[in-house]
C-alpha cells in the first residue's frame, strides 16, 4: 500500500456485504483520531488498552445504526476500571466525518498497571444507547458483562438485546514506523447475519450466566454460512486488521474473496466533542443560587472541565442557575 492510499483509508469506516452468506459488516480503522482520544488524558496501559478496544467498537457499531444524533457505548463496573464511556456522533452533513470522543474512569490505587487489562473491569454491565436528538425517545440496551474482552461483551449484546449473532476481530495498540513518533492504531472487523436470516431465541440461552450467543440465533439454513463467515473472519492476522500495508478492499478480497464481498461508500471518522460553554451553562441551569455558591471556588469562580476532551471552563456565578442576577455577558438583570 502506498502512503497515498493508507492516508485515504486512515481513520474511515467501510460497510460491506457479503452476498453469498447473506452477512453484511464494517471495517474500521483508527489512527489519528484513537491518538486524538488518548491524547486528552494521561492513562496507565491497562487503562488506554480499554478505552483503544471501546472507541473500535463505537466506529464499528456507530455506522450500522441509521443515526440521527448520538450512539453512546458504556461499561459501568465494581473493578478498578469502573468506567469507560464512548459517543460517536453523527456526521453533521453529508461527505463530513462521524465524530467519536471516549474517557474512562478508573482507581489508580487499585489498578496493576502490569496485569491484563479486561479482568480489572470486573463485574459490571455493557450498554448502548441511542439518542435520536429532541422530541425523540432515547433507546437503552444492557447485557451483563460477559467473555473475556469488550468485543465479546459486544457480541453478548447483540446476541441477547437485538437477536443479531454478531462476531468482531479487532487489533489495537502503539505503532512506530521507520522515522517517526510512536502512534495509537486500532484496525478491526464486524460480521452480522442480516435481521431477516436470523431466528427469535426462545427462553434462556447457551453463554456465560444464560445469555443467548450467536449460535442460539441460526438453524440449519443458515448455520453454514454463519460459521463460515465467521471461521473466515479468525484468520485475519493484527497487521492485516492494523494495516498500514493491507487496505481494508484488499483484506476483504483476502478474507472473503469467496463470499462475493460487496463494499458500499466509506465513512470518515474524527475525534470531535460536542462541549461549549453554552451546553455548560444549559446543564447548570437547573441549580438555585444557594447550589450555584457551594460549586464556587474561593477564588469567586465557578468552574467546570469536560471529561472527554479536557476543556476547561470558568463562569462568574451570578450568571448560573435559574436565579442568575447577570446575563452571561455580566449585564445585571
Amino acid at each position: 500500500m502506498t502512503l497515498t492510499t493508507k492516508l485515504a483509508w486512515d481513520d474511515t469506516v467501510l460497510p460491506f456485504q457479503l452476498d453469498r452468506s447473506d452477512v453484511r459488516g464494517r471495517v474500521a480503522r483508527l489512527d489519528t483520531t484513537l491518538d486524538q482520544i488518548l491524547g486528552q488524558h494521561d492513562y496507565p496501559a491497562p487503562v488506554e488498552a480499554m478505552v483503544a478496544e471501546m472507541a473500535l467498537l463505537t466506529a464499528l457499531i456507530g455506522q450500522t445504526i441509521k443515526l440521527r444524533w448520538k450512539l453512546s457505548l458504556q461499561v459501568r463496573s465494581d473493578g478498578p476500571i469502573r468506567l469507560i464511556a464512548t459517543d460517536f456522533l453523527a456526521p453533521e452533513a453529508e461527505g463530513e466525518p462521524a465524530r467519536i470522543r471516549a474517557y474512562a474512569s478508573y482507581d489508580a490505587e487499585k489498578l496493576d498497571v502490569t496485569a491484563p487489562a479486561f479482568p480489572q473491569i470486573g463485574s459490571g454491565y455493557f450498554a448502548i444507547l441511542i439518542d435520536q436528538g429532541p422530541d425523540m425517545t432515547p433507546y437503552q440496551g444492557i447485557t451483563p458483562l460477559a467473555g473475556g474482552s469488550l468485543s465479546a461483551c459486544a457480541e453478548a449484546y447483540f446476541a441477547q438485546s437485538e437477536q443479531l449473532p454478531t462476531q468482531f476481530q479487532l487489533s489495537y495498540g502503539q505503532a512506530q514506523e521507520p522515522g517517526q513518533a510512536a502512534s495509537w492504531r486500532a484496525g478491526g472487523v464486524m460480521v452480522q447475519l442480516m435481521p431477516e436470516s436470523s431466528l427469535e431465541a426462545q427462553g434462556g440461552g447457551t453463554g456465560e450466566e444464560g445469555l443467548l450467543t450467536a449460535e442460539d440465533l441460526v438453524d440449519e439454513d443458515t448455520a453454514e454460512d454463519w460459521n463460515r463467515a465467521k471461521i473466515l473472519l479468525e484468520t485475519a492476522d493484527e497487521m492485516e486488521l492494523i494495516g498500514p500495508h493491507v487496505s481494508p478492499t484488499d483484506l476483504l478480497v483476502r478474507l472473503f474473496h469467496e463470499e462475493q464481498p460487496r463494499v458500499f461508500d466509506a465513512q470518515p471518522v474524527a475525534f470531535g466533542c460536542t462541549c461549549s460553554e453554552d451546553r455548560v451553562r444549559q446543564s447548570l441551569s437547573i441549580y438555585s443560587a444557594k447550589d450555584i455558591a457551594h460549586m464556587t471556588t474561593d477564588e469567586g469562580r465557578v468552574t467546570a472541565d469536560c471529561q472527554f476532551c479536557g476543556a476547561h471552563y470558568e463562569f462568574d456565578p451570578l450568571t448560573l442557575g435559574f436565579e442568575a442576577e447577570k446575563d452571561p455577558d455580566g449585564t445585571p438583570r
